[in-house]
């Protein structure tokens, strides 16, 4: 069984983490004007549904560590 301290530093960890892949999401777009508009157009809906799983995540362990 886990303490809180092992619980809480679990939690840091995947905070920073989640933060880390969510800068790297944002500045490692590609250049959208060598893509054909259908892939363009396909990529930025997939980034933007990973930005959102990515800062839902971020939420959910701000959430837990605030309890």
């Amino acid at each position: 069984m886990s303490t809180p301290t092992e619980g809480n530093a679990f939690l840091h960890e995947l905070e920073i983490t989640v933060r880390e892949e969510l800068t790297l999401a944002e500045t490692s777009r590609p250049q959208e004007e060598a893509l054909p508009v259908e892939e363009r157009l396909y990529e930025q809906a997939d980034a933007e549904r990973y930005d959102v799983g990515l800062r839902g995540l971020l939420g959910a362990v701000k959430a837990v560590e605030d309890e």
